[in-house]
C-alpha cells in the first residue's frame, strides 16, 4: 500500500502471550466468535483515535482512484447518523498504522487456522448519543452474504471498539453458533446490504434459521474492554442496538481474509454475477479475475 510501511511478522514474547489458546480456538470453532486479551495498550488506542479524528477532520493520506458504486463514505452533510466508512486502511496511514499491527493478524491466523491474513476491508463506525436514531441498529445479518463473490469460508472479522464497550453503547451482538447453521429461507436479497432490507423480515429468518437447525437464537452482546477486541467467523450472524449512553461508540470493523481467499464468480438469479467494491479497485490477476491479494488495497497482516 503506497505511503505505509508494513511491520515485519514478528511477534514480542508478550505478544505470543496474548495468541488464542488451543481451547480458545476451539471455542472460536464451535461458537464462532472470541473476546481477545488486550492486544492495543492504551496509547495505541489513544493514537488510532487521534488519527480517527483527523481523518473526520478532512486529513487523507491519499484518496481512492475510483469510487466505487457501493462505498460506505460518510460526510458531515450526512448528519448525525450512524457513520460509516470504508477503505479507511487506505486513505489514512495513522488508522493504517494500527491496523496493520502483525498481532492482529497473528489472532486472526489462529482462529481462522491459516498461514497468512490480508485485510479485506476496514469500515469506521460512529454512532452518535442518540437513543431514538433508527440508523444507529444494525439488523441481524452475516458478512459472507456480502462476500459472494469470495471463495473461503474461513474469512473473518475483527471488532475494535476505542474505548470500554458495552450493551449501553450499542456494542456488536453475536448469535451463538449460528456460523454453523444450514441456512434456509434466503434468496439473492441476502447479497443487498443490511441497510437495504427489512429488519422484520431479517428478525424472522434468523429465528427460521434457528429452528430448522434445532436449535434456539442465543445473542451474546460482546463487553469488550478498551484495546481489547471480538473475532467472528464470517458466517456468525450479527446485529448491535441503539447507543443509550452519553458519548459516542467508535470502533472499526476490521474484515479479514486468509491467504487461500480469491475471486470466484457467484451467478445471481437475475443472471448478473456479485459484486465486491473491490472488484472496481484491485488490480487483476493474469486470467484477468479481480486479485484480492492486490497489497496496495489488501495489504498482508500476518504470514508465518
Amino acid at each position: 500500500m503506497k505511503g505505509t510501511t508494513v511491520n515485519e511478522f514478528t511477534l514480542t514474547d508478550h505478544e505470543r502471550a496474548l495468541l488464542p489458546s488451543d481451547d480458545d480456538v476451539r471455542f472460536f470453532a464451535e461458537h464462532g466468535w472470541y473476546l481477545s486479551k488486550k492486544l492495543f495498550s492504551d496509547d495505541e488506542v489513544d493514537e488510532l483515535t487521534a488519527a480517527v479524528g483527523r481523518y473526520y477532520s478532512g486529513e487523507r493520506s491519499r484518496r481512492l482512484p475510483t469510487r466505487p458504486p457501493r462505498l460506505a463514505y460518510w460526510t458531515p452533510e450526512h448528519g448525525d447518523v450512524q457513520r460509516h466508512n470504508d477503505y479507511v486502511h487506505y486513505e489514512s496511514d495513522g488508522i493504517a498504522k494500527a491496523l496493520l499491527k502483525p498481532l492482529i493478524g497473528a489472532v486472526a491466523a489462529r482462529l481462522a487456522e491459516a498461514d497468512e491474513i490480508r485485510v479485506f476491508q476496514s469500515t469506521l463506525i460512529y454512532k452518535p448519543p442518540i437513543a431514538e436514531e433508527p440508523s444507529n441498529v444494525v439488523p441481524w445479518h452475516f458478512d459472507k452474504h456480502y462476500w459472494s463473490s469470495s471463495s473461503s469460508d474461513r474469512m473473518l472479522t475483527a471488532f475494535i471498539p476505542f474505548h470500554d464497550c458495552d450493551e449501553e453503547l450499542g456494542t456488536i451482538t453475536m448469535v451463538d453458533g449460528s456460523h454453523l447453521w444450514e441456512e434456509v429461507g434466503s434468496d439473492d436479497s441476502a447479497t443487498k446490504h443490511f441497510a437495504e432490507r427489512d429488519a422484520d423480515h431479517l428478525e424472522n429468518l434468523l429465528t427460521t434459521n434457528a429452528e430448522h437447525n434445532g436449535t434456539t437464537v442465543r445473542k451474546i452482546p460482546m463487553i469488550i474492554p478498551k484495546g481489547h477486541m471480538s473475532f467472528h467467523h464470517c458466517r456468525t450472524y450479527h446485529g448491535s442496538g441503539p447507543n443509550r449512553s452519553t458519548r459516542p461508540r467508535q470502533a472499526i470493523s476490521l474484515h479479514l481474509q486468509d491467504g487461500d481467499n480469491a475471486y470466484r464468480e457467484f451467478p445471481l438469479s437475475d443472471g448478473n454475477l456479485a459484486f465486491y467494491n473491490h472488484d472496481s479497485l484491485v488490480r487483476r490477476t493474469a486470467d484477468g479475475r479481480p486479485d484480492y491479494a492486490d497489497p496496495e488495497f489488501c495489504p498482508p497482516v500476518w504470514r508465518s
